[in-house]
């Protein structure tokens, strides 16, 4: 890892780009594949295809399966957060929201990470850190702003999407507090598998037994979600994390709702305004203050 513990390192700079492409996308695919197929067999469909992907990759890398007896409870323990809790929480929530103000809410990620980081980690919240923050929050709250009245008339979606950014934090914290001796490829099979138990059964539970014909833009939007979000950006994610400190990580993806929007308005017909700009100007702001090496190593804030 990079000494410079308050940027991302050049060797995550692809591996973000892909991140934030490939799930940035995801969101109107999420859209467009909830509207034929039910929520919890979606989902199941994605997390246990994810992992057998996940683990094809990690037997052609060869790498084994196996897990340390030690090590399962708490990969259990992240998978709970990190798959089954995030996954249902944002599929329902984003049925009640446009997709791109759902990818808004949910990459509240970096404020929850960052201050889940500085409480169980101890990561020192440097001045760059703390700027990040605000620039990204501020870029957040100013597409929030054409939004209230839409999440006022929805408060349960938006409640959703908020806890879901919270679980997918507190789970990114442990892997950091609690690192785990597998390979990322083994790990995030993994992760996908048992947090995909639950939500299977879940389906068999809530789901109706018969489905309906499902159109072709469902079709398109479970097949991104199967390779494109589940296989390789999991994968990715879970690499970036092992590589930088799990606050920085969280600000590299601030990127992500900007794709949203815009892949929103190229898929599903939405319309950007003057603040999407506005707030992709202060996102790259943000950017920049994980991804630009400072010039000499910067002190902590006193407020720590």
């Amino acid at each position: 890892m990079s000494k410079d513990t308050a940027t991302l390192p050049r060797s995550t700079w692809l591996l973000l780009a892909t991140l934030t492409l490939g799930w940035g996308m995801n969101w109107p695919m999420i859209k467009m594949a909830v509207t034929d197929i039910p929520i919890w067999t979606f989902r199941a469909l994605c997390t246990l295809v994810g992992a057998a992907g996940i683990f094809a990759i990690a037997r052609f890398g060869g790498h084994s399966l196996r897990v340390p007896r030690a090590e399962w409870k708490l990969i259990l323990l992240m998978s709970v957060f990190n798959v089954t809790l995030w996954n249902v929480l944002v599929t329902y929530g984003i049925r009640m929201m446009p997709a791109g103000r759902s990818a808004i809410l949910a990459y509240t990620m970096p404020l929850w990470t960052v201050l889940f980081s500085s409480v169980f980690l101890n990561e020192t919240l440097t001045r760059r850190r703390l700027l990040g923050v605000g620039l990204g929050m501020s870029g957040l709250a100013l597409l929030l702003g054409d939004s209230l009245v839409a999440i006022g008339g929805a408060p349960g979606g938006a409640i959703l999407i908020v806890t879901a950014a919270m679980t997918w934090s507190f789970g990114t914290m442990l892997m950091k507090k609690y690192p785990l001796s597998v390979p990322t490829t083994v790990f995030t099979g993994w992760n996908l598998l048992l947090g995909g138990i639950p939500i299977a059964i879940g389906a068999l539970i809530m789901d109706p037994p018969h489905w309906k014909p499902i159109g072709m833009p469902a079709a398109i939007g479970l097949t991104y979600n199967l390779i494109v979000a589940f296989i390789l950006c999991h994968w990715v994610w879970f690499k970036i994390v092992t590589l930088a400190p799990a606050g920085v990580s969280a600000l590299g993806t601030l990127m992500i709702p900007c794709v949203a929007i815009f892949s929103g308005m190229l898929i599903l017909g939405e319309r950007p305004g003057w603040t999407d700009f506005s707030a992709l100007g202060l996102i790259v702001a943000a950017l920049a203050t994980v991804l630009i090496p400072p010039r000499r190593q910067e002190s902590p804030s006193p407020s720590r």
